[in-house]
C-alpha cells in the first residue's frame, strides 16, 4: 500500500483541475483551497491544523505574485509543497550524539510496535555503524522479553535482560552494562499499557530520572488517526519526548495522524516504519514526504534504497544491459527479486515523479506464488526466447503454457509486464533519476 495514497489522490485531482485554467483568480484559489480543506479532514488531520494550514496557502497564493517561470497552478502546488514541508518539520531531525552510549529511551502504548521498532532502530544504527544494546524493560506483558531477544537476535543486536524484575534497576543496569563492555548506543524497550494510566507515567517518569536518556522517543501507530495525536501530547507533557517514531505507516493511506504530529506536540518526527520487516525503518524527512503526497517522487530514498537492495557491480552490469538494450527475460527476474526488495513494484513507482500512475502492476503481480509462476513461464523457455521474446508466437505460448502448466493468459501477462518494466527503466535511465 502506498504511503497517503488516499490523500495523494484527491490533492492531484483538485489541482489537475487547475491546470485547465490559465492566470487563476481569486475566486478560483479559494475554491481550490476549499477542496484541499476536506481532501485533509477526510485524511484525519487535526482540525485546528487544517485551518491554519488552508489560512497559510491561501494567503501566500492569492497575495503572492506568480513566478515568470511556473505557471499559475505550479506555483500554487509549490506553496502548498513548502507549507507541508513546514507543517511536518521543515528538516530531518537526528538523533542526539554525545559522550557514548547514547541513552535512547522507547515509549508508548501497547499494540503500537514499540518492541519490534526497539530491533529495527537498532538494525538501522548497526547499518550506520554503531554497536547497540537492546534492554528489555517491558517485564508485564506476557513474552515480551522473549519478542524482544528474538528480535534483537535478527536485527544482529546483543540483547541485555534480566527476567520480569524492577524495570527501573534493570534500565540502570543495562546501561551500566554498555560502559562497560563497549556499547556505544543504548535503546530501552519499556513497558506500555491499552491506554494511558498514572502507574505507567510514574514508571517512565523513574527510569528516565535514573538512567537521563539523550532521546526519548514515543512510538506511535499512526493508523489510530487522532488518537495518535492525542496520546502524543499527553505523553509529551508529562515525559518531554525529544522525538516521534510512526509505526504501521504502511497501513493507512490517509496519514492525517502524520501531519497533524509535528504541529500539536511541536516535537520533531523522527523515523517512521513502513513496513513489517525489520529494515522497514527510515528516518523522517519532512520534504521527501511532501513530494510523495503531491506525486512529485522521492527519489533520495529511492536510491537509498537501491543502494541496500544492489551491489555497485550488479548495478554496473544492469546499467549496461539497458545502454546497450541487451535487458533479457532472465535479468527481468533478477529486477523483480531486486525491486521485491526495494518494498515492490508499487512503492518503487510511487517515488518516481509523475510515475505512479502510468503502470498498472498491481502488488499482487509479485508475491511469492507469482514469482514461482512466471520463474516457471521464463525457465519453460529456450535461451534465444528469453533473448528476444518477440519470437514468441501463438504456438512457441501454447508450448510454454504446457511446460510450465500454466495458460496461455498467464504466458501473455509476464511478456507483458516484461515489456512494461524495460520502458519503464528506459524512462528512468533516459531522466537520469535512477542508476541500474
Amino acid at each position: 500500500m502506498a504511503l497517503f495514497s488516499g490523500l495523494s489522490e484527491k490533492l492531484n485531482h483538485i489541482f489537475s483541475k487547475l491546470t485547465k485554467h490559465g492566470r487563476l483568480t481569486e475566486l478560483e484559489i479559494k475554491t481550490a483551497m476549499r477542496e484541499v480543506r476536506i481532501a485533509l479532514l477526510e485524511a484525519d488531520v487535526n482540525i485546528a491544523v487544517v485551518k491554519d494550514f488552508v489560512a497559510k496557502v491561501s494567503e501566500r497564493a492569492v497575495g503572492q505574485e506568480i513566478l515568470k517561470s511556473l505557471s499559475p497552478t505550479q506555483q500554487v502546488i509549490k506553496i502548498v509543497n513548502e507549507e507541508l514541508i513546514a507543517l511536518m518539520g521543515s528538516a530531518n531531525s537526528k538523533l542526539a550524539s554525545g559522550n557514548p552510549p547514547t541513552v535512547i529511551m522507547m515509549a508508548g502504548l501497547q499494540g503500537a510496535g514499540k518492541t519490534t521498532l526497539v530491533g529495527k532502530l537498532g538494525m538501522l544504527l548497526k547499518k550506520q555503524g554503531k554497536k547497540p544494546l537492546l534492554v528489555a524493560c517491558d517485564v508485564y506483558r506476557p513474552a515480551a522479553i522473549n519478542q524482544l531477544k528474538v528480535v534483537g537476535e535478527k536485527a544482529g543486536c546483543t540483547v541485555f535482560e534480566k527476567g520480569q524484575g524492577n524495570p527501573v534497576k534493570i534500565a540502570k543496569e543495562g546501561v551500566a552494562y554498555a560502559k562497560s563492555y563497549g556499547f556505544d548506543t543504548v535503546i530501552i524497550d519499556t513497558a506500555g499499557r491499552l491506554q494511558i494510566d498514572e502507574d505507567l507515567m510514574k514508571e517512565l517518569e523513574k527510569i528516565k530520572e535514573e538512567v537521563n536518556p539523550q532521546e526519548i522517543l514515543l512510538v506511535v501507530d499512526s493508523m489510530t488517526g487522532q488518537v495518535a495525536v492525542e496520546v502524543a501530547d499527553t505523553f509529551n507533557k508529562r515525559l518531554e519526548v525529544t522525538g516521534l517514531v510512526l509505526t504501521k505507516l504502511d497501513g493507512d493511506t490517509r496519514g492525517g495522524a502524520t501531519l497533524s504530529m509535528k504541529a500539536v506536540t511541536g516535537k520533531p518526527i523522527k523515523f517512521c516504519s513502513v513496513g513489517e520487516k525489520l529494515g522497514d525503518l527510515e528516518p523522517f524527512y519532512p520534504d521527501r514526504m511532501a513530494n510523495r503526497i503531491l506525486g512529485m517522487g522521492d527519489v533520495l530514498t529511492l536510491i537509498e534504497k537501491a543502494q541496500d537492495a544492489v551491489t555497485e557491480e550488479q548495478a554496473k552490469k544492469m546499467e549496461k544491459k539497458f545502454r546497450e538494450n541487451s535487458f533479457t527475460l532472465d535479468d527481468y527476474l533478477v529486477q523483480f527479486e531486486t525491486m521485491k526488495k526495494m518494498g515492490g513494484i508499487k512503492d518503487v513507482l510511487s517515488m518516481l515523479p509523475g510515475m505512479g500512475g502510468k503502470f498498472k502492476i498491481r502488488e499482487e503481480d509479485i508475491d511469492e506464488r507469482k514469482m514461482v509462476t512466471m520463474k516457471a513461464i521464463i525457465q519453460s523457455m529456450t535461451m534465444k526466447e528469453r533473448e528476444n521474446p518477440s519470437i514468441i508466437n501463438s504456438s512457441r505460448k501454447n508450448r510454454i503454457a504446457k511446460g510450465s502448466g500454466t495458460s496461455v493468459q498467464e504466458v501473455n501477462r509476464v511478456l507483458k509486464q516484461f515489456e512494461q518494466t524495460k520502458l519503464m527503466m528506459k524512462q528512468m535511465k533516459n531522466n537520469k533519476m535512477f542508476r541500474f
